[in-house]
This record gives C-alpha cells, structure tokens and sequence, in this order.
C-alpha cells in the first residue's frame, strides 16, 4: 500500500469514528445552522423555552441547571409528521465547557420556519448544586451546629475548666 493510500484510510475512519459526535462550536467545518449552545452560570441562570410559531405554544421548556449548558441541534426531514413536526431536535444538557459529545436525547419539532427560540435568564444570584461526593464534607452547613449557621441558634454550655 502506498502513503496516499493509507493516509486516505487513516482519514475515512477518522470522519467515521466522529460522525456520531457533536461539537457545539462547530468542530472542523462550523457554520451558522450547526446547533445551539446555552450555558447558564450563577448571575446568568437561563431558561430555554422552544415555540411553535402556528399557535405560540410552547413545545419545549428547561430551566438550564446552573454549571450546565443545554446544546442542541435539528435535523430537517428527520421528525415523525410532515407537516406537523418535519424535523427533530436531539439535545444533551452537559458540564458547563464541554465540547464534544453525543446528544442523546430528542423529540420531533415543527420545521425550521415554525419554531422560535426563546432565551431567557432568570433571577439572579442562583447557585449550583452541591455535587453528591460533597454532601458529608466536614466543612458543610449540614453538619454545622445550629449556633454555627445563619439562623443562628443557642451557644452550648461552657466548661468550667476553661473559661
């Protein structure tokens, strides 16, 4: 076998073994109707809220986690009714960063002229959830005292031998 050869080969399984990814900024060819990245952060918590335009009703609603981002993409001609819902949306809520992966979860959507993006943030500050390996760290309000917390609470008994 010849290098072109194998340099065409090497390059075939490489698009293959991508295919099935996704890069929310566009991977290697990014262009305008590539998919939609939202991340919401602590002073920009954000609600996605996907409407059908025919009726103004909405068909998709999150309340994006806050660390998290919601990235989405749609496939034309891909949905269950043509007329109705032509396309399907495929989407996958990841750690705020990533940029690649699958998007694992969809839903068929109205064509591209009957559905509308709605972007909105919420009340801000909003805080992250407290990831699970967390929760019984020492240093946490849940194993504080009740004196110890903002509530506030009754101090305990002195011992004598120090005070």
């Amino acid at each position: 076998m010849n290098r072109t050869t194998t340099f065409a080969l090497v390059a075939v399984s490489g698009m293959l073994t991508l295919a099935g990814c996704y890069g929310p900024r566009g991977a290697a060819y990014p262009y305008s109707g590539n998919g939609y990245t939202y991340v919401s952060t602590e002073m920009n918590p954000v609600t996605i809220t996907l409407y059908d335009t025919r009726n103004e009703e909405p068909f998709f609603k999150l309340d994006v986690p806050v660390g998290k981002q919601l990235t989405l993409n749609f496939l034309e001609g891909k949905g269950d009714d043509p007329v109705e819902r032509p396309d399907r949306m495929v989407y996958s809520i990841w750690n705020a960063g990533t940029s690649t992966g699958r998007l694992t979860n969809q839903l068929t959507c109205p064509g591209i002229g009957c559905r509308r993006i709605s972007y909105d943030i919420r009340a801000a500050p909003e805080w992250r959830e407290e990831p699970p390996e967390m929760i019984n760290r020492v240093e946490s309000m849940k194993n504080k005292p009740a004196w110890w917390t903002p509530q506030g609470g009754e101090l305990p008994q002195q011992n004598k031998y120090y005070e």
